[in-house]
């Protein structure tokens, strides 16, 4: 089976992705993990990818969906199918994958995207706080520390948020993602493939829609 996973920042893409992980035996693709791998290996294609993450900036998308269409042509992948996850991040990525997948002889067989309000999610994202001393983290509604302004881990009273995680911040890079993903979401329910999830439900209840897309 071969399934792309989708979700806006905070939406709970990473936990599915690992029950998912633990109940069937697809292979977990994440870009970062091919990029990692291809520069350690110091394949062709992963030193052209170190070329530009050494410096700070985005791999070209003709670079990342070669490195992905190598990936998937991989025989652990061919055996067991694959679980895309943080790929594909453009519509133009999207298509690439489809050729690719087209050259491969592979199809893809779900697209689930798990769907929470931009607003809720910017809720989630903003309410992080990381101890200063010793960076346990928290979260002021949904995991705040045991005992109010203490850190369990170390006892620590000194709370400080990431600057990507302020208010503003997390507003605009919700908005930039959501741009970004709505192609691609009409991409896949124009071919049939998509199914959006309610996010906002509790984790198991996710997870179970997830199983019924996927069968038991």
């Amino acid at each position: 089976m071969n399934i792309i996973l989708m979700g806006l920042p905070g939406a709970g893409k990473g936990t599915q992705s690992e029950h998912i992980s633990k109940d069937y035996p697809m292979v977990h693709i994440a870009t970062g993990d091919i990029f990692r791998s291809a520069i350690k290996n110091e394949t062709p294609l992963g030193l052209e990818a170190k070329k530009y993450t050494d410096n700070g900036n985005l791999v070209p998308d003709e670079i990342t969906n070669k490195l992905v269409k190598e990936r998937l042509s991989q025989a652990d992948v061919q055996e067991q199918g694959f679980m895309l996850d943080g790929y594909p991040r453009t519509i133009d990525q999207a298509q690439a994958l489809d050729q690719n997948l087209q050259d491969l002889g592979q199809k893809i067989d779900h697209v689930i995207y798990i769907d929470v309000d931009p607003e809720v999610l910017k809720e989630r994202l903003s309410g992080r706080i990381v101890c200063a001393n010793c960076g346990a983290t928290y979260h002021k509604i949904f995991n705040p520390p045991k005992v109010d302004g203490v850190c369990d881990v170390c006892g620590s009273t000194e709370f400080v948020q990431r600057e990507d995680d302020k208010p503003e911040k997390v507003g605009h890079r919700i908005q930039l993602q959501y741009d970004t993903t709505r192609p691609i979401l009409e991409h896949y329910d124009q071919l049939g493939l998509l199914t959006r999830i309610n996010g906002e439900q509790p984790i198991e209840n996710v997870y179970r829609e997830v199983r019924n897309i996927l069968g038991e």
